[in-house]
């Protein structure tokens, strides 16, 4: 995965200590033990858990998430984190705590720009992001490996090849940075070289897929987003998808979002702001994004320079991440600054303009969001398009991403005890991966049955 970080040959006697630490916790929590399932009567229901996150959502567009989610398994896995939340905490957990991505599924890792404007492979979805066990995201990255292998007629013994690679490279990277110094782990970051296969028509199709990535930047969506309306440069109208907001602003809405600008500036170091400052507002719109965020407030802003050069911002809605009512809370009041917090933590370098803020909602509600820049390089795998070679070598690095966000975070080296050196674990959490798959196909089915009942509204067209 790179040149700076080696695996260890030999521990010193402090770091030897924390791996017998780890290896102690499998009296307690055996390794075994995470292959399983904590089923049963008592299981919340699965379609109760997705319309209780509907309560605050915009109404009009949650039809849209449940449409999106029933397309297939791997839809409604990558919608149903609060349900895989509480499914983990009714099993087996830790006390190695990490800080937790919450949602480390195979499409919420990507490229992006790093803050040097060169594209980096890290997680790329923090919307979930709170202290928690180190399993209860590895566990989410290896079902997600097993779903995405059905969902593209994989063999099994192709499916579990791949779900293995995932804490294969989760454990091969950790036990790499055993020796490496903080700082050294701090700035590691996985190029995008590395992404590159050996084989010449996937390593094609990475370089295709990464060039597309690179042409991703606040030109390309001018182009993509915008159109000149009298002279001025508006964003495009197309609802329920994107709905242009100017008109919605009287004098006092104007003067909340002044002030809802100047909370987000202020969480920004002054050498950041004062970027930011250097450009005008344009327009704003609602946007759609994703599956499982489709429903909360999601917005875009077009900026631009005195030179003419634009910026697009995105902001999205924070609220409680779905791991805190059962791994404690995130320790932040707010949950936009929980998202922003927790994604400093986890990534070696990111977006130099990531901030938070709040206003006031309907009633007493507050609005939490967090903001980030909407186009910087940011592109994903298409997962569904991924043969055995392909999805193998992807969730090796995913693992192996996973596992730097942790050890920058956690004990790696108590981690590292605790899964050991062999191939033991890899094989425990395939294990767990096909039956969590099960589980999620069952899921699945009764969301679409509930739907057809008419419990849950789905959209036409997703």
């Amino acid at each position: 995965m790179g040149k700076n970080i080696e695996p260890t040959v030999k521990l010193t006697s402090a770091m030897q200590d924390r791996v017998r630490v780890g290896a102690s916790v499998r009296d307690s929590v055996p390794l075994e033990s995470h292959a399983e399932l904590a089923t049963g009567d008592d299981r919340p229901d699965p379609v109760g858990l997705l319309l209780a996150q509907d309560e605050h959502r915009l109404a009009p567009l949650v039809p849209i998430r449940h449409a999106r989610m029933r397309v297939t398994p791997f839809t409604f896995y990558r919608g149903g984190a609060a349900i895989m939340a509480s499914d983990l905490s009714r099993g087996p957990s830790t006390d190695l705590r990490v800080q937790l991505c919450g949602d480390a599924h195979l499409s919420n890792f990507g490229v992006f720009n790093g803050a040097d404007r060169r594209l980096v492979f890290d997680i790329n979805d923090f919307d979930e992001t709170s202290p928690g066990p180190f399993e209860w995201d590895l566990k989410r990255l290896v079902a997600s490996v097993t779903i995405a292998g059905r969902n593209n007629d994989l063999t099994a013994k192709q499916i579990r090849s791949a779900s293995r690679a995932a804490t294969k490279g989760y454990r091969e990277v950790l036990a790499a940075t055993l020796m490496s110094s903080p700082l050294d782990v701090h700035y590691y970051r996985i190029e995008i070289d590395s992404l590159l296969d050996q084989d010449e028509k996937l390593r094609k199709r990475s370089r295709k897929a990464i060039a597309k990535a690179t042409r991703k930047d606040s030109v390309r969506a001018l182009d993509k987003l915008t159109e000149v309306v009298d002279g001025e440069r508006r964003i495009v109208s197309q609802p329920p998808l994107i709905v242009p907001l100017a008109d919605f602003f009287d004098d006092e809405r104007v003067e909340q979002l002044r002030e809802f600008f100047d909370r987000y500036r202020a969480s920004l170091a002054p050498h950041r702001s004062a970027v930011l400052n250097r450009y005008r507002f344009v327009d704003m719109a609602h946007k759609i994004v994703g599956v499982g965020s489709v429903g909360t407030r999601c917005l875009i802003v077009l900026l631009e320079s005195d030179q003419g050069a634009p910026l697009f911002m995105q902001f999205k809605e924070a609220t409680t991440s779905v791991l805190e009512p059962y791994a404690g809370s995130s320790g932040f009041e707010r949950a936009g600054e929980r998202v922003v917090r927790g994604q400093r933590l986890m990534q070696s370098t990111g977006d130099i303009l990531l901030g938070w803020s709040h206003t006031e909602g309907e009633g007493d509600r507050t609005l939490d969001f967090y903001f980030r820049q909407l186009w910087d390089g940011k592109g994903s795998a298409e997962v569904d398009q991924m043969g055995p070679k392909r999805l193998k070598s992807y969730a090796w690095h995913c693992g192996g991403a996973l596992a730097l966000a942790h050890v920058r975070t956690g004990d790696g080296a108590a981690i590292h005890g605790y899964l050991g050196d062999d191939d033991t674990a890899d094989h425990v959490l395939a294990e767990f991966g096909e039956r969590y798959a099960d589980l999620n196909e069952q899921d699945h089915a009764a969301h679409e049955q509930a739907i057809a009942s008419g419990q849950v509204e789905a959209a036409a067209k997703p």
